[in-house]
């Protein structure tokens, strides 16, 4: 049985960042200290400014106390006594540092516009790429596609992954991990293989690429693209169509039983079960 929900709709990528300054290795402040100076020096109370901002008396005067001690200056006064009653006030230091902030922030906002034009359209997939080329696993294997099917068993679901190059990579995983990951078709994926969960096959003459028999439900054939050996074992990696790389890791001998070479015709063979699927949050 297949299942099939579309995708949640998404809102459109934009780009976002914000201005703080730094003093060496600490932070000064960013847009919500700067407003806290700037309802001081309007408001002249530390109370009334703490409420324009949001925050409680006490945090308002802790980053006070905290910006006071990084600029190495006071940036914000008690004022004692007099016919108000006392309050708070600026130096002439916080009123520049605002103005400064306020003058960057600008410039920032006009170079996002700026880089928001230049990217266009295409923001979206380029921003989606990016994330996924900066995952970091302990997987050697990292294939990226759309789920093209789920068959619900008694306890686990078959989940099949389209990739690029028409390839096809099956995993399988609980009814839970699947409700949990928001696995549907065409839900965007990637898988993660380990190099020594891979075996590789060299099939006979005339094979022509068609599924060899055996109980392993993924079989990727291509064609060997590098051979690294090592003092027992070698990293063997070989190439798909589409681009894609699947690494096995093999012993040096099977190596040479297998006449594994560059450009050497192979499959790589591995369970479902070896099959770790993962999703964006």
């Amino acid at each position: 049985m297949t299942i099939d929900r579309p995708d949640p709709p998404r809102d459109p990528l934009e780009l976002g960042g914000s201005v703080w300054f730094k003093a060496g290795a600490q932070t000064l402040g960013g847009a919500a200290r700067i407003a806290l100076l700037a309802a001081i020096g309007e408001t002249g109370s530390i109370t009334s400014a703490a409420k324009a901002v949001g925050i409680s008396y006490k945090g308002a005067w802790d980053a006070v106390d905290t910006m006071n001690n990084l600029a190495g200056e006071p940036l914000v006064v008690r004022l004692t006594g007099g016919k108000g009653g006392g309050g708070t006030t600026l130096t002439p230091r916080a009123v520049k540092l605002i103005d400064t902030f306020r003058a960057v922030e600008r410039e920032h906002r006009r170079f996002l516009e700026r880089a928001g034009a230049a990217i266009g359209e295409g923001f979206a997939t380029d921003w989606d790429l990016i994330g996924r080329i900066g995952v970091k696993t302990s997987a050697r294997n990292q294939f990226y596609g759309r789920v093209s099917a789920i068959a619900r068993g008694t306890v686990n679901d078959e989940v099949t992954l389209a990739l690029a190059g028409g390839h096809a990579i099956v995993a399988v995983l609980t009814h839970e991990s699947t409700e949990a990951l928001g696995l549907a078709v065409g839900v965007a994926a990637f898988a993660l293989i380990k190099a020594s969960w891979v075996v590789l096959l060299v099939a006979g003459n005339g094979d022509g690429g068609a599924p060899l028999k055996l109980s392993a439900r993924n079989q990727l054939h291509g064609t060997v693209h590098s051979v690294k050996r090592g003092a027992v074992n070698a990293q063997v990696s070989l190439g798909l169509e589409g681009g894609a790389v699947i690494t096995a890791v093999v012993t040096n001998a099977s190596v040479d039983t297998l006449g594994l070479q560059e450009g050497a015709r192979a499959v790589a063979v591995f369970k479902a079960s070896s099959v770790i699927l993962g999703v964006k949050d």
